[in-house]
C-alpha cells in the first residue's frame, strides 16, 4: 500500500496538472494544499510518501515549509517545483532538504522521472 503523494501549489490548475500526470502513471495522490502552512497540516495528517512542493506561495513559501516538514520528519521526501529563473531559490530548497526539483511548465516525463528517482 503506497502512502501516496501530497501536492502543494497555490494554483489549483497546477495541482490538477501534476495530479493528472501522477495518476495517469499509476501514482496515488492522497492530498493537496494551496500553501506551505496547509502543506504542514496535511503532511502531519496524511504522512505522505512524497511531497511535491511549489516554491512561491502565499502565507508560507515552499522553502519554509520544507524546513518545517523536515523538522517533523527528517526522512521526508520532497520534490520542489519552480518557475524558470528561480535557481537561487531551488538551491536554497535543496539545502533545506528537498531531494529534487521540476521546472514549470511541467513535462510529464520529467515529473515522473523525479518522482521515481526520489521514491526509489
Amino acid at each position: 500500500m503506497s502512502k501516496g503523494i501530497l501536492i502543494v501549489d497555490d494554483a489549483s490548475f497546477m495541482r490538477m496538472m501534476i495530479k493528472d500526470i501522477l495518476t495517469k502513471n499509476g501514482f496515488e495522490v492522497v492530498g493537496e494544499a494551496e500553501n506551505g502552512a496547509k502543506a504542514i497540516e496535511k503532511f502531519k495528517e496524511l504522512n505522505p510518501e512524497l511531497v511535491i512542493m511549489d516554491i512561491t506561495m502565499p502565507e508560507m513559501d515552499g522553502i519554509q515549509a520544507v524546513k518545517e516538514i523536515k523538522n517533523i520528519d527528517k526522512d521526508a521526501k520532497i520534490v520542489m517545483c519552480s518557475a524558470m529563473g528561480q535557481q537561487a531559490m531551488v538551491i536554497e530548497a535543496i539545502q533545506a532538504g528537498a531531494k529534487d526539483f521540476i521546472v514549470k511548465p511541467f513535462q510529464a516525463d520529467r515529473v515522473i522521472e523525479a518522482v521515481k528517482k526520489v521514491l526509489s
